[in-house]
């Protein structure tokens, strides 16, 4: 569940900072079979790896713009937008990349399937760029063999230039899918940073 009880801990207070989540993740028990290219004709040099808590990889972050249609995501601004995304709102509409934080995992496949880890739509994340964290949700599924991709707002939020075809970064993303855990609705911004600052400190903290 998003939403597990406190244990009443205090040893620490304050928002998860970014050196705690990259220290915690910089050993990896990978659970992909395989590793990913971050882009099309590039290595295949990325493993998904693993704890009891979360899954996470280290990788670029393009632009996913599909979903509904806006003023900076459409078809006019970028030439592979679709307006459907993998999972849909409470309302039955597609996300909305403009707005809400969402990060891209790989369509399930022979390198690995979230499925297996519990990971889904409306996931908890916690994407890592710099010494800035932003909390997300699992929104959108990519091709099976590609990984690094998050919404506009979500690269917007991380201080990346978020235009569909010459933003993005090439490196230096971390990506932190909190297994078993869920927003509901998914478009709720709130709930989502709520929810990750919690998951995120008992990462850090052991719990």
């Amino acid at each position: 569940p998003a939403a597990r009880p406190g244990t009443g801990d205090t040893r620490s207070a304050g928002p998860v900072s970014a050196a705690d989540l990259l220290a915690r993740v910089r050993d990896c028990d990978p659970v992909s079979k395989g590793r990913y290219r971050t882009d099309a004709g590039r290595p295949a040099d990325v493993p998904v790896c693993g704890t009891d808590e979360a899954v996470y990889w280290k990788a670029d972050l393009d632009v996913d713009c599909d979903g509904r249609p806006g003023d900076r995501c459409n078809s006019r601004t970028d030439p592979h937008f679709t307006p459907a995304t993998a999972y849909t709102q409470s309302d039955g509409r597609a996300l909305d990349a403009e707005r809400l934080p969402y990060v891209v995992v790989p369509e399930p496949g022979e390198i690995w399937d979230h499925r297996a880890d519990d990971v889904h739509g409306g996931s908890v994340a916690a994407l890592v760029h710099g010494d800035r964290v932003r909390y997300a949700v699992v929104g959108d599924v990519g091709p099976r063999d590609l990984i690094g991709e998050a919404s506009y707002a979500a690269a917007e939020s991380l201080g990346i230039p978020a235009d569909p075809q010459g933003g993005g970064v090439a490196s230096g993303v971390t990506y932190i899918v909190f297994k078993g855990s869920e927003v509901e609705p998914i478009e709720d911004e709130d709930a989502a940073e709520e929810a990750g600052e919690r998951l995120a400190r008992e990462f850090v903290d052991g719990r």
